[in-house]
C-alpha cells in the first residue's frame, strides 16, 4: 500500500507548491481533483487534452518528484435533474476519463449521482425510508429510468478507454452503502467499483472492516480515502444521526468529519489497515482533509504521521486481527 493525499486541500496553492509540500512529508502518491464539487484548481482536463505541451509539463511535475498519480477525482452529480448541472458534471467526468487514459492512471473517482423524483424535478431527491409508499416508487423509478441506463453507458465508455471508476458511497446519492454499491456494479458492469471512505460509513453505524471484506469479495474495492468521523453521543442521543445542520455548527451537530484518529482511535484504524492488507489491497491510502476543527497544515500533518506509524507497525507484523 502507498500513502498519498487528495491534493484539493492545497487548492489555494499552485500545483508545484502543493507537490513540494507532499514530497516534503514523504508521501508516495497524489490524488488530483479534476472537476465536480472538488473543482479543478490543479488540473483542467479539457485544457490538458487540447494542449500536448501543457500535458507533458503536467506529467513532468510528478515524474521529477517521483510521485504517482493515484487517481483523478471529479466528484459530481451527472444525474442532477437540472440539465445544466448534469451536463457539466458529465462532461467533466468524460474529460477526466480521457485524461486518465492519457496519463496511464487506472482510477477515476466520482459519486453515483442522484436524480429527482420525476422528469419534472428541479432538485435531487434522496430516498431514506420505505414508507410512505411514494418513496419506494420514486426509488424504483430513479434506478430503472436514470441510474442504471446512465452507468451502463459509462461502463462501456470506461472500457473503451481502459479506465475504471471508483464510486464513493455518500448519503445524499443513490449509492451510499455496501448494498447500493454492489447493486450498481452488478447492474451496470465491472468497470464500476468503490472508493471506500470510512467517514461516510461511521455515522451510518456501519463497520468499515466488514464493508472492506464484502467489497473485496466482490472485486469492487478500487480505492481508499483516509478520513474519520466523530459522533457526539449527547446530540445523537437527542436527535439521531440524520443531521441537516451546517457542518460549521460543530457544537450542535450529531457528527462531524475529523482527521483520522480524532473520531475513532488507533485500535479501529489498526483493524481497517489490517483488513486492507488481508484482502490484498495494494492501492493508495489517500488522506482527505475535511476537519473543520483543524487547519489544513495541522490536519494533513497529523493524518500523515498517524498513518505512517500504523503502516510501519503493519510492516513489522503487528497486524491487528480484522
Amino acid at each position: 500500500m502507498k500513502l498519498g493525499v487528495f491534493a484539493v486541500l492545497f487548492g489555494d496553492r499552485s500545483l508545484d507548491e502543493a507537490l513540494d509540500i507532499i514530497v516534503e512529508k514523504g508521501l508516495d502518491a497524489v490524488e488530483i481533483g479534476t472537476g465536480g464539487y472538488p473543482s479543478n484548481a490543479h488540473c483542467n482536463p479539457a485544457e490538458l487534452l487540447e494542449n500536448p505541451t501543457k500535458l507533458q509539463a503536467f506529467k513532468e511535475s510528478f515524474e521529477k518528484r517521483n510521485l504517482e498519480i493515484s487517481a483523478l477525482s471529479c466528484h459530481g452529480n451527472p444525474l442532477h435533474p437540472q440539465l445544466e448541472i448534469a451536463n457539466k458534471h458529465h462532461r467533466e467526468f468524460e474529460n477526466t476519463v480521457k485524461l486518465a487514459s492519457e496519463l496511464g492512471v487506472e482510477t477515476v473517482i466520482t459519486f453515483s449521482g442522484c436524480p429527482g423524483e420525476s422528469e419534472h424535478s428541479e432538485n435531487p431527491v434522496w430516498v431514506t425510508a420505505a414508507w410512505p409508499d411514494d418513496h419506494p416508487e420514486v426509488l424504483d423509478w430513479q434506478w430503472k429510468q436514470k441510474v442504471i441506463p446512465y452507468w451502463k453507458k459509462q461502463n462501456e465508455f470506461l472500457q473503451a478507454y481502459g479506465v475504471r471508476v471508483a464510486i464513493e458511497p455518500h448519503p445524499g446519492f443513490v449509492v451510499y452503502n455496501t448494498e447500493t454499491s454492489l447493486k450498481l456494479r452488478e447492474e451496470c458492469g465491472d468497470r464500476i467499483g468503490v472508493n471506500f471512505d470510512p467517514s461516510h460509513l461511521f455515522w451510518q453505524n456501519m463497520d468499515p472492516v466488514v464493508g472492506i471484506k464484502e467489497l473485496a469479495k466482490n472485486d469492487a474495492l478500487f480505492y481508499f480515502h483516509a478520513k474519520d468521523t466523530a459522533i457526539d453521543p449527547q446530540n445523537t442521543a437527542v436527535n439521531g444521526v440524520l443531521d441537516t445542520k451546517p457542518y460549521s455548527d460543530e457544537l450542535h451537530r450529531s457528527w462531524i468529519f475529523r482527521t483520522i484518529g480524532y473520531g475513532n482511535g488507533e485500535e479501529i484504524w489498526k483493524r481497517i489497515i489490517s483488513a486492507l492488507q488481508l484482502v490484498g489491497y495494494d492501492g493508495a491510502i489517500s488522506i482527505e482533509h475535511e476537519d473543520s476543527l483543524m487547519s489544513v497544515e495541522e490536519g494533513f500533518s497529523k493524518a500523515t504521521d498517524f498513518l505512517k506509524e500504523l503502516i510501519i507497525k503493519e510492516r513489522l507484523g503487528e497486524m491487528w486481527w480484522a
